[in-house]
């Protein structure tokens, strides 16, 4: 299962109809409803975190998830 972290981003759900085209299983969460807590909760096989209007700085947990994610779990991003 993988975890789409959306950065409000309309590029988002272009990514998460073909996956699901492809037979992946995905949830959705925008990048300031969901926690790391809930994330590690979920167990997902891939974390992928999506494009942004924004910067960095402005990409809710996506930050945080990469830096906690990193090494335990592929992401792509």
């Amino acid at each position: 299962m993988i975890i789409m972290i959306d950065n409000y981003d309309s590029f988002t759900y272009n990514l998460v109809q073909y996956l699901g085209e492809m037979g992946e299983e995905l949830i959705v969460k925008r990048n300031d409803q969901i926690t790391i807590e809930e994330i590690e909760e979920l167990n997902p096989d891939y974390l992928m975190i999506s494009p942004g209007p924004c910067s960095p700085n402005e990409a809710g947990i996506s930050l945080e998830a990469i830096r906690y994610f990193a090494g335990k779990i592929p992401i792509f991003g």
